[in-house]
Parts: structure tokens; sequence; C-alpha cells
């Protein structure tokens, strides 16, 4: 977060917001009511590092729609697109590779059942909170990375400076060079999704994670298949634990929605504390569709995107403050997703409308708070708060006892007591220090993908539609050049090579299998932020690349 002495261009506003997701979205969405409402001008941008809003976007998504009827009541008349309600809800144990129990609905945790929810597209729901947005006078800058925040002498924020254009691998600027512009704000708002890459440095410079357990992530992978007309039931939604997780003692779990058009969207999620340094997420998500399951869905069908990104799933324990001098962390950047229910959207969108709420409040006074600390009340008080306290418990469960064990402790902790019982089980190992010695683990042979039903990470990453100008810094830094060879490959087996879900990651050896190098396709980067997370070396760190690089999401 250093502030460049590069001569730059500069715009003012009252509120920059970084990142058009749902909870950025939201917060410009309720700010700028706010000030129609009042009369009261107030001007907001929201930047945006994807080609377009919804570019980076990926979700699963079964939507609550209780964040959007805030800001729209009338969000039906105004065409969002939220149109598939669940129509059916089913639970599956994974015993093994063939056998399955489905569980009744009443022995799950309530906060699994979907009846009245929807299933989406995240990044189609966010491209229309856009259109909102613009319509209300909000300026949105897609194609713009945040590269900084701005830090005046006080220690405070006051912006941030979008990423430079046209700079070369090598570091010098190519024909076309454009520095990036300052963009100074009284208040500056972070959305930027899990593992942030400015979120991140707020977090350390401020220390907002004092007296905190370490946040806890997943890797959430998706592709999106077009089925025969008969073997699709519109609204169905299928949920899954146990195998293949359970085979590597780790966790995690699969789920397959039935969405418009004859599609549906079937992911899978990896829990990152897994300890065996030679699971693959992606492997296991292909292994995972062969169940017969979610295979007799597949079958016949056409897998026409992949995605992939990380998740936040810590909790409250894991929340960091989300107040520092100059703005707020919000949504997933400050971890609001609740696990439990498997959703993230309506408790980010919430959140976003508390910030916006605040900032209005702070903006409305005479001489502005510099920090505002009235949020941390605010929040606190707030629907989505008081929910992710009532399931704080049930990743932890999962983490100390497993699946099985852990949801029947969820179930009496939530459907029972409804999160009310006097205690907070902690998690206090980092998922990236949960890592074994790959010598004391056994070696996972993952079958061939069978081009029909489980495909390879190149061929995956091209429907993606992903691209980066070629000619530009490499956006994956390493602190330090020889750990991935010197420690991660000697103690880890280089994980690196497998966490990645885009092949991102190579050791390459000669024709004698010797002097292995370590090569970073950066390229191929869908933009997970698995590699800042779960690298056991913290070596690995995620910064943004040139603008409009990354996926380029249609439907996700």
């Amino acid at each position: 977060m250093e502030n460049t002495a590069i001569e730059r261009e500069s715009m003012e506003f009252d509120v920059v917001v970084v990142g058009a997701g749902p909870a950025g979205l939201s917060t410009a969405i309720k700010l700028a009511q706010l000030a129609q409402e009042q009369q009261k001008e107030t001007t907001i941008c929201v930047v945006e590092k994807g080609s377009e809003v919804g570019a980076h976007i990926l979700s699963g998504a079964v939507f609550e729609t209780r964040a959007l009827e805030e800001l729209f009541p009338d969000w039906k008349d105004k065409g969002a697109p939220v149109n598939v309600e669940v129509s059916g809800d089913d639970i599956y144990l994974m015993r093994s590779a063939k056998s399955a129990i489905k569980l009744p609905n009443f022995v799950a945790p309530k906060t699994m059942h979907n009846h009245g929810n929807y299933i989406i597209s995240l990044g189609n729901l966010c491209r229309w909170l856009a259109e909102q947005a613009e319509a209300l006078g909000i300026e949105i800058f897609p194609g713009f990375t945040a590269s900084e925040a701005l830090i005046d002498e006080n220690g405070e924020v006051k912006g941030i400076i979008t990423g430079d254009m046209g700079v070369a691998e090598n570091g010098c600027e190519k024909d076309g060079y454009m520095p990036g512009m300052e963009l100074h704000a009284k208040y500056t708002v972070f959305a930027e999704g899990c593992r942030g890459h400015i979120g991140k440095q707020i977090i350390e410079k401020y220390d907002l994670s004092k007296g905190k357990e370490p946040q806890h992530y997943g890797i959430g992978i998706k592709e999106i298949w077009k089925i025969p007309t008969e073997q699709h039931q519109l609204g169905k939604v299928v949920h899954s634990a146990g195998w293949p997780m359970s085979e590597s003692n780790s966790h995690g779990g699969g789920f397959l929605y039935h969405i418009e058009d004859n599609q549906v969207a079937v992911g899978f999620i990896v829990d990152l504390s897994y300890k065996n340094p030679h699971l693959s997420p992606f492997d296991e998500f292909q292994r995972y569709k062969h169940h017969p399951i979610i295979s007799q869905y597949l079958t016949e069908g056409e897998r026409i995107s992949y995605g992939a990104r990380a998740i936040t799933k810590g909790g409250i324990q894991s929340q960091p403050k989300m107040v520092f001098p100059g703005g707020l962390l919000i949504g997933d950047d400050a971890g609001t997703l609740n696990f439990a229910k498997i959703k993230g959207s309506h408790t980010a969108m919430k959140s976003g409308i508390v910030a916006a709420e605040t900032i209005f409040e702070a903006l409305s006074q005479e001489i502005p708070a510099k920090t505002l600390e009235a949020f941390s009340t605010n929040y606190k008080a707030s629907w989505a708060w008081k929910e992710l306290h009532m399931q704080r418990n049930f990743g932890p469960a999962q983490h100390r006892w497993g699946n099985i064990v852990g949801s029947a402790y969820c179930f009496i902790d939530i459907n029972i007591f409804n999160g009310s019982l006097p205690w907070t089980l902690s998690d206090k190992t980092a998922d990236h220090a949960q890592m074994k010695k790959a010598s004391e683990c056994p070696i996972i042979n993952y079958p061939k993908p069978d081009g029909v039903l489980s495909f390879d990470k190149l061929s995956s990453v091209f429907i993606s539609n992903t691209n980066h100008e070629e000619d530009q810094p490499v956006h994956l830094k390493l602190k330090d050049v020889s750990v991935p060879i010197d420690i991660n490959l000697r103690d880890f087996d280089e994980p690196a090579q497998r966490y990645c879900p885009a092949g991102v990651y190579e050791v390459i050896r000669d024709d004698d299998g010797n002097n292995p190098k370590f090569q970073i396709n950066s390229q191929n980067c869908v933009h997970c932020k698995t590699c800042d997370i779960k690298d056991p070396s913290q070596n690995i760190t995620w910064v943004t690349p040139e603008g409009a690089g990354g996926p380029n999401y249609p439907n996700m």
C-alpha cells in the first residue's frame, strides 16, 4: 500500500466502492437511494476489475431475497433475474463412489432448507443491480483494478489508485501506457470478495483481526451443463456430503441445481483445511460427477462453462473488525458468508446496506467522522449479524468432528436451540498450517478424465473465457523464489500444482526427471485466490493484474 510518486490525474467522490459484486453494488444503490430521498447530492463511484460487471462473479447460487427486497421491494416488477423458485430440496450422504443415502429434510440443520429461495446466476443479478445503480446516477468503471489504497499522512484511507495499463513484463512502459488514476473519497468501501487484494493489506495495516481466530476458506468449483429435457427438473436442488472427500478424511460437499433453459449448475466445495498435499480439489470434483446421483442428470449433456472461486467461511469468530480510518470492509472481504446455509449473497448485500446507511448518516453531519465506528454497532444490530451468530458453531463443528457427527451437533445447536447454546467453538489453526508433509500422507491416484463427464484443467480454463494481456508483470508474486523447489517440493511435493484449479503452477523437469523448475502460467489464472490462501509457506501473494484480465463468466 505504498503511495507512488508518479504524477497522476485524480477524481473526487464522496464514496468510492471497490468491487461490483452484491455487497459493493448494494452499498452504492442504498446510498444513492438515501441521497435521492433526502435530496442530498452524493457522488458515488464503483470500480470493478472484470471486463464487465458480473465477469468475475461466481456462486452456486441458491439465493435468499431478503436483502434484495429491502433494496427493491418491487424487484419482480423491475425484472430482476430471479425467476426459478426452488421446487425440491434433496440432501445426500455419499457413502462411496456408487452408493448414497438420501437424508430426510428434518435431520438437516434448518439453515439448509431452501423453501422460498431461488436458483439464480449471481453474475446476472449483479449485471441487473449495476443497471439499477447507473439509473440512480452511480458511476461504474468496469475494467479498472484498484491496485492500492491511498493513505494520507494521518494514516487514513483517502481513496484508491487504479492499476497502470500498458506495463510490460519487464516493468517497462509499452506503447499506449496509461498510468492509473487517483480516486479520492471521503469514504472508501472495499467489497472485493474473498481474500481481497487490498482488503488483506488493510486488515494487516490496521490490525483488524486482533483478538480474532484465523479466517477459514473453501474452494468452490462450478460448471454449467446443458442437459436433455427428460433429465431436467426445474428448480430442483441437490446437496451432498461424504464421498469423495471422506476417502482422504477431508471435508467438503457438492451441489447440483436445475436452472433455466434445460441447464444445471453442478459444483463442489473443498474445505481448504485439508491435510494431504496430494489432494487436488479439481480432480475431486471430476470424480464427484461420476457418482450415479449426479451422473444421472449429466449423461448425454454438454458442459458449457467452468469457473472457480474461494469462499470465506470462518464465521463471526474469524470476522475482522470492519471499520478502519476512512472506510469499511464489507461482504466476503470481511467474511460475511453464512456457511451453514451455503449462502452469502444476502448477508453480503445486507452488510452493504448497513454500510450505506452508516455512511449517509456520517455525510449528513457538519463534520463527518473519519472513522465510522457507528457501523460496528449498526451491523451487530442487523439480522445479518444475528444470523451469523446463530450458525457460528457450524464450521468449527465440521472441522472438529467431521460431516456426520458435526452435522448431528449442528442439528441440536441450530434446530433445537436456535444457536443459543452458551458457548462458541474455536477453530484456531489456519488452513495453510493444516497441511502435513507429503511423506506422511498417502498418494492419491486420480483417474484420467474421460472427456464425457470429467475433463482436464486446460480444457476447463478454455471455457471460462479466461484471458490476460500476455506481456504484463506476473500478478502471482513469490516472496522468495527459492521456496517452491527448496521447501515446498521437498516437504509437500509442491501442492500448488494440485490445489490450483486452473493449471497455473507446474513443476517442470528435464528429460531425465531432474533439475525441477517452478513455472507460473499466469495467463491461466481464474482469480480464485486459492494459492494466496493455501500455500503452506505463505509465499504466494495474489495481486491485481491489468484491468479486464481474468475470466469472463457469462452466466455464473
